[in-house]
Parts: structure tokens; C-alpha cells; sequence
């Protein structure tokens, strides 16, 4: 195969492999009722002036299912890791003792289990579009090399290539999808 066409579909299951991991990660913030340090992925606290993440501050864990533990380094960091968790708006509650701060996890209800299915089907979802278009660009790049004098038929071969990819890659997000869902669904 043309080494042009072998760079296009080697871009293009680069890409798609990036946007699987996006989708990963993104899936792993939708909670499923169990306390997980990776909930408060992303929350910024204000350290001395600075936009600092939550996990460069403070250990993270977790005391049981419904219970995660914040222990800062420094006590002064209590009260700005409490006022980061609430502006964040994720639905918790932190309680700041003195010394660390803990953060029980609500049971989910069947509507807010509903809901979180809705969001990681839609983050589902975002990740496909971003395949089909990963997808479109790899073919348009196949059509160019095609005017530019290779054969039709690698072409056809190259962009047969491309929809098998991106078939296997959609293939992987229904997989993580139908995994939390299991997850969320579970009581």
C-alpha cells in the first residue's frame, strides 16, 4: 500500500484513539453512586494566587463507598478546598472538621440514574461524532491523493480502510457506554 495512504490511516486511528481516551475519561466523572477521587477531577483551587488543581493540594481517598477524605497539606488550604468542591457545583456537600474535610456521596435515585445515563450517552455520542468526522477528513485526504495521480482502486482500498476503523472505534464506545451504564444502573 502507498505510503501517503498508510500516513492518513495511521493519523486517522491516532485521532480516533484519542478521542476513545477523551471518552474514558470523560465517562469516569459521570459517578455512579460510589465515592471515586476522580470525581473531583478538574476541580481548581485558589493556592496563594494561583489556579491550582485540587489533587496538587491535598491527598484525595476514599474512607468507604460513600465517603471520600480531602487532607490538605497545609490547614490554611481547608476553607479555599471547601469553597472550590461547593462553587463546582457537582452536587456534594463537603464538611470541613479542623483538620480534614469529608464529603458524603448521596445515594443516587432512579431519576438521577436516568440522568447520568442521558449525560454519558451523550458523551458517548460526542466521541461517534468525532469518529464520523475523523472519518471525513481522512477521505477527503484520500481524494486528494487521488488527484494527484494514485490509483483509484488503493484509494478505494485506503477509504475501506478508514470505515473499518472507524466501525471498530464506534465498536469501543458503545462498549465503554454499555459498561457504565451497567454501572449507573446498578443500585
Amino acid at each position: 500500500m502507498n505510503e501517503d495512504i498508510q500516513f492518513i490511516l495511521d493519523t486517522a486511528k491516532e485521532q480516533m484513539d484519542k478521542a476513545v481516551t477523551h471518552l474514558e475519561s470523560e465517562l469516569v466523572k459521570v459517578r455512579a453512586g460510589k465515592a471515586s477521587p476522580s470525581m473531583l477531577e478538574g476541580i481548581q483551587v485558589d493556592y496563594y494566587g494561583a489556579r491550582t488543581p485540587l489533587n496538587q493540594v491535598a491527598n484525595i481517598n476514599t474512607g468507604d463507598a460513600r465517603t471520600l477524605i480531602i487532607q490538605p497539606w497545609e490547614k490554611s488550604m481547608l476553607t479555599p478546598i471547601e469553597k472550590a468542591i461547593q462553587a463546582a457545583n457537582i452536587g456534594l456537600n463537603p464538611q470541613n472538621d479542623g483538620v480534614i474535610i469529608r464529603i458524603l456521596v448521596p445515594a443516587l435515585t432512579e431519576e438521577r440514574r436516568r440522568d447520568l445515563v442521558k449525560k454519558a450517552k451523550s458523551e458517548a455520542e460526542t466521541a461517534k461524532v468525532s469518529m464520523r468526522s475523523i472519518r471525513k477528513e481522512a477521505n477527503e485526504e484520500l481524494k486528494k491523493l487521488q488527484k494527484s495521480g494514485t490509483p483509484e482502486d488503493e484509494v478505494k482500498e485506503g477509504e475501506n480502510k478508514v470505515q473499518q476503523l472507524t466501525d471498530a472505534y464506534v465498536i469501543k464506545c458503545d462498549k465503554h457506554l454499555e459498561v457504565k451504564e451497567k454501572e449507573i444502573m446498578t443500585v
